[in-house]
C-alpha cells in the first residue's frame, strides 16, 4: 500500500490491484508542482470524489477522459457528471460498497455540502460523503470534508480503520483540535494523516496541534508526492 499527497485534499492511494485517485485537484492547486501531473496520475484506475465543489472534483472530468477510467461517488453527482461529460461513471449511495480492483470501498456520511457552480448559480448535486477503503489488511477512513459527527461512533466501531486521513484546516471543515478531538474519542488509528490545510492562508498551516492532541498515533504531516507507506 502506497498513499501519496497531491496537495490539499487530493491523494493518490495504491492498494490491492487499484490506484485510487482521490478529490483530484491538480490544475491551479496551489500545493501541486504542474510539471510532475504524468507522474501523478501513472497507472490510475478508479477517481473517487466525494463531493461537488471545485477544490475536489476540478480535474475529475478530464482526467477521465484522459485516462479512460471511471469517476466514483455518490450517484446523483456522478450521474450529473455522466450525463454532463459523458464520461465513465460508477455511482453508488451510504452504506454501500463497491470493489474497485480488489479494494473494498464503503461509502459513509459526512457533514459539509456540496454543490457544482453553473452559469445559473450553485447547483446541488448530492450529498457530501466519506469512503472506508479496505484492503491490504488495512482500512483507510477519507473523511471528506467534514465536521465532528455522532456517525463517527458506529463508523469506528463497525469499520475499524487503523488510517484517518482527516480533513482538518478549519474554516470549512474541522480544524486541528476538531480533528484530534474526533479522532480520540471515536476511532483507534494507528496513524493519522491531516489534509485541506496549508493551501490557503484561511487554513491552518500545521498540523502540531493535532498531533498533541494524539499522543501515540503516528500523525504525518504529509509532503506533495512524498510516499506514504502504513
Amino acid at each position: 500500500m502506497q498513499i501519496i499527497w497531491l496537495g490539499h485534499s487530493s491523494f493518490r492511494i495504491g492498494i490491492e490491484g487499484a490506484v485510487l485517485l482521490i478529490d483530484p485537484w491538480l490544475e491551479g492547486n496551489p500545493m501541486f508542482p504542474t510539471d510532475r501531473r504524468a507522474e501523478a496520475i501513472a497507472g490510475a484506475t478508479h477517481i473517487l470524489v466525494t463531493h461537488g465543489h471545485s477544490d475536489h472534483l476540478a480535474d475529475a472530468v478530464g482526467l477521465a477522459k484522459d485516462l479512460a477510467i471511471p469517476v466514483v461517488g455518490i450517484y446523483d453527482l456522478t450521474g450529473w457528471l455522466a450525463h454532463s461529460h459523458g464520461i465513465d461513471t460508477l455511482g453508488f449511495n451510504k452504506g454501500g460498497t463497491v470493489q474497485l480492483g480488489g479494494a473494498a470501498v464503503t461509502m459513509v456520511n459526512a457533514s459539509h455540502s456540496s454543490s457544482i457552480s453553473t452559469p445559473n448559480g450553485p447547483r446541488s448535486v448530492g450529498a457530501e460523503v466519506g469512503f472506508m477503503i479496505a484492503g491490504e489488511g488495512h482500512v483507510i477512513y477519507v473523511s471528506g470534508d467534514t465536521d465532528i459527527m455522532a456517525d463517527m461512533d458506529w463508523m469506528g466501531d463497525l469499520h475499524k480503520p487503523d488510517i484517518g486521513i482527516l480533513a482538518a484546516g478549519g474554516h470549512y471543515t474541522m480544524d486541528m483540535a476538531r480533528a484530534a478531538y474526533a479522532a480520540k474519542r471515536y476511532f483507534d488509528f494507528k496513524t493519522v494523516i491531516p489534509c485541506h490545510y496549508r493551501t490557503f492562508p484561511a487554513l491552518e498551516q500545521s498540523a502540531e496541534v493535532l498531533a498533541k492532541g494524539l499522543p501515540g498515533v503516528r500523525v504525518i504531516e504529509p509532503q506533495v508526492l512524498v510516499p506514504i507507506r502504513p
